[in-house]
């Protein structure tokens, strides 16, 4: 079914049979006005039906209906329509003039018909085209659900006991002397990262918000790794709030940037990571300083395969995702659109 849509099969079908249906209706013609005509009338009558069709199909839909310009959206539709029927108005009375002992023929004689072919052929390929996307869209949710299942399977067997976990970590904690605050703040950090991803992160959605105190901890972990010729530098925007996101998305992106930035001795190593909201966009940006190659490999892996994927299932036609993978730079511009809390 896959190769149906991709080759476009499914076009080749409804012309076969439009056309096919249409020579057969016609077929007087070829003894009344001859071949020239006949062939003349298929071209002109699918030619007008494929224009106004693609023209609804792939401008007025997407760029009106689906942006809920419906004044606009309706108006141009009843334009198409007329337009389909003036023309073919104006060959019908072409064509008349040439049929045998056939009596004249006014402009407007065939509006009613014209009109009423239009407006069937644009109700027809619209729904052909709904059911398209609706088949579309439950093999993608099935295609989600199959995968969040695996995702699922693989993250039970490679858990452990979450309950011996934090009794160890909390065993660690107060093991720790009082006065040395900095190993037990980093070991709070740790402990909160942990049940962030043990407790908070099955559904789909997950609040911003969360997602924040997420990142804050696993970069201030990472601070306490870095000396001092490593500049880290964290922003959201106060409009980063309010609204939910795909969890785990938006540390792929950051361990990727601690995991490959430079080294350099005589200067500075550079980690930025900026988040933003722009209207109904939000968007991230991270950017490093690296190295030009290491062992012949360059920045990236398996991660942030996995992340394309995810995007690609969970936002399909809702984000946009930029790498640029430069001279001793790599940065990444992921945009999302935003799902407001419910």
């Amino acid at each position: 079914m896959h190769k149906f849509w991709k080759y476009r099969i499914d076009h080749v079908l409804f012309w076969t049979a439009t056309v096919g249906f249409h020579m057969y209706t016609r077929r007087e013609l070829l003894a009344s006005a001859g071949w020239e005509q006949f062939i003349l009338e298929i071209i002109i009558r699918n030619g007008l039906l494929a224009a106004i069709i693609y023209t609804h199909l792939v401008i007025l839909i997407p760029r009106l209906a689906q942006r809920q310009r419906i004044g606009i959206y309706v108006v141009a539709v009843i334009g198409l329509i007329v337009l389909y029927a003036f023309g073919k108005n104006g060959h019908d009375v072409y064509l008349y003039n040439h049929l045998s002992g056939a009596a004249p023929k006014s402009f407007f004689d065939n509006t009613y018909y014209n009109i009423s072919i239009g407006i069937f052929y644009l109700a027809f390929s619209v729904a052909l085209h709904l059911s398209k996307e609706w088949y579309i869209q439950r093999k993608r949710l099935q295609q989600i659900e199959i995968e969040k299942l695996n995702t699922e399977l693989e993250y039970l067997k490679s858990q452990i006991n979450p309950h011996f976990v934090f009794n160890s970590i909390n065993t660690i904690f107060f093991q720790i002397d009082k006065h040395n605050t900095t190993a037990r703040e980093t070991l709070s950090r740790f402990s909160e990262m942990l049940r962030y991803q043990l407790y908070e992160c099955n559904g789909r959605d997950i609040p911003i918000e969360k997602e924040l105190i997420y990142l804050q901890n696993y970069i201030e972990l990472q601070r306490l790794r870095k000396d001092d010729n490593y500049i880290i530098t964290f922003r959201s925007d106060e409009g980063v709030k309010n609204f939910n996101i795909a969890p785990l998305l938006m540390i792929v992106f950051v361990e990727n940037a601690f995991k490959h930035v430079s080294n350099y001795s005589d200067r500075n190593n550079e980690i930025s990571i900026v988040l933003e909201r722009s209207d109904t966009i939000f968007t991230m940006k991270v950017v490093n300083t690296k190295d030009f190659h290491v062992n012949g490999k360059t920045v990236g892996g398996i991660g942030l395969r996995n992340v394309k994927r995810r995007l690609d299932l969970l936002y399909n036609g809702s984000h946009t995702l930029h790498i640029q993978d430069s001279a001793g730079m790599y940065s990444v511009e992921l945009s999302i659109g935003l799902r407001s809390k419910k």
